[in-house]
């Protein structure tokens, strides 16, 4: 009985030892910003002193006394009264191809240009950038290498490939090459899954499916003209309404939305009939368009295409860019006028240089001839995380709240040196980001 009851005794002791070891190993990590005044991404005023408890990858409180929550072993910052805001969303990029030469997409080596993508999204996270809508390219292997700590970089909303008609926005084959159905072969943008060319209702659902399979977010058509087509006209009505509501429905299906890419009011309105909850453009429209989203909460996620010639372009491309920059100057004043109209910020970056690729979160100080700096980061912080839930909690790769410092939102912050509602500079100049962190993980800390 003695051996019985020693050999329990030890057994007992193993298991208490065991189970504190495992509990010390799955203990929830803590980070405390004290002294911080916070811009939560929906309230134009800075909160007075406070502090924002970071358990996880989420916030577990935010209020005058968050540190008493804390066990001793938090991590604890000293803000120094500096301002703590949400991460930046960009709300279209093109991240697969954003700084890429064009004729690597084209002609390279996919594998290299997977690789490359790596680059511009750590250099976009390091800008502050923690959330990105991706509005057309295969990003799913990168999205799932940061979400599994591979690489950094943002939080992706894909899109997959943009859905074309033939000769439309989307359709980027050079002029000798024929469509498959007519004895060509498909160019490497579409065998890679970078955008689909779909005719008809039954083509453009077998596309959007294709997209949600491989865990699209959103679905992206192109129903008017572009600027950066090779061909097509800008102000060409692209898609019939029949197209366009058989994205919808089957989006619909899977419970989130689509986005379209158009400038002007024709084609804007038709989609709107057809069911579509956002614009990602929408330089050329009218007050009455803008309006009416206002009223039926569709979404404009435009951007300030205030330069009227960019170097990449032909000379095709920068004669209707000129057209969509007097729009841009015209839209802007509009939509500054118009209460409760949702408004997000984006870029819209793709093959450019790098010193015009490393402008990106500059790009924000563009807006202010018509927007205050407290609107323009709304735009960029809790308006663009309204947008994001729409993707429904099927497509939602995120579900919670992103873009906003309130409990229970994703940890996802910056602590900035200056007051970004009085200067953006505060935000737009990369040196005074002092801490950047995404789900709760510092990706920069100057302040030591």
């Amino acid at each position: 009985m003695k051996k019985k009851s020693k050999n329990f005794l030890l057994l007992l002791a193993f298991t208490l030892i065991t189970s504190f070891s495992y509990a010390q190993s799955t203990e929830v990590s803590q980070i405390v910003f004290k002294n911080v005044r916070v811009f939560d991404g929906t309230n134009d005023q800075l909160t007075s002193a406070t502090e924002v408890l970071v358990e996880g990858n989420k916030i577990k409180e935010v209020s005058a006394n968050a540190s008493k929550k804390a066990s001793r072993k938090a991590t604890v910052i000293d803000g120094g009264g500096r301002v703590l805001m949400p991460g930046l969303s960009d709300t279209h990029t093109h991240i697969m191809f954003s700084s890429l030469p064009q004729a690597a997409l084209l002609f390279g080596e996919p594998n290299f240009n997977v690789i490359y993508a790596t680059k511009d999204a750590k250099a976009m996270l390091m800008r502050g950038i923690t959330t990105i809508r991706d509005l057309s390219g295969n990003t799913f292997g990168l999205k799932k290498a940061i979400d599994e700590g591979l690489v950094p970089g943002p939080r992706i909303y894909p899109a997959g490939g943009m859905i074309s008609q033939t000769a439309g926005h989307g359709d980027f084959r050079l002029p000798n090459q024929k469509h498959p159905e007519y004895g060509g072969a498909w160019p490497a943008l579409y065998q890679q899954g970078h955008g689909y060319l779909a005719d008809g209702p039954t083509e453009v659902m077998r596309a959007t499916r294709e997209n949600l399979k491989n865990g699209a977010s959103q679905i992206k058509l192109a129903t008017g003209g572009g600027y950066a087509s090779p061909a097509d006209p800008l102000m060409g009505i692209q898609y019939t309404f029949e197209e366009i509501k058989a994205a919808v429905d089957v989006a619909k299906n899977w419970g989130t939305y689509v986005t379209i890419h158009s400038y002007f009011p024709e084609s804007i309105n038709m989609a709107i009939d057809a069911g579509i909850k956002d614009v990602a453009h929408g330089q050329l429209l009218d007050k009455a368009t803008l309006e009416r989203m206002a009223k039926e909460e569709v979404f404009l996620s435009t951007q300030a295409f205030t330069l009227c010639s960019e170097p990449q372009n032909s000379e095709f491309s920068n004669e209707k860019l000129a057209i969509v920059c007097v729009g841009t100057k015209k839209m802007y004043q509009m939509a500054s006028e118009i209460p409760n109209l949702k408004v997000t910020w984006g870029t819209d970056m793709f093959f450019l240089p790098q010193d015009q690729f490393e402008g990106q979160v500059k790009q924000m100080e563009r807006l202010l001839p018509w927007f205050k700096p407290a609107e323009i980061l709304k735009m960029a912080t809790g308006n663009a995380g309204e947008l994001f839930k729409m993707s429904g909690p099927l497509m939602n790769p995120y579900p919670g709240d992103l873009g906003v410092i309130k409990e229970g939102a994703y940890a996802d912050m910056l602590l900035v040196d200056g007051n970004p509602l009085e200067k953006l500079d505060a935000i737009t100049n990369k040196d005074n980001l002092l801490i950047i962190m995404k789900d709760g993980k510092i990706f920069k800390n100057t302040l030591k």
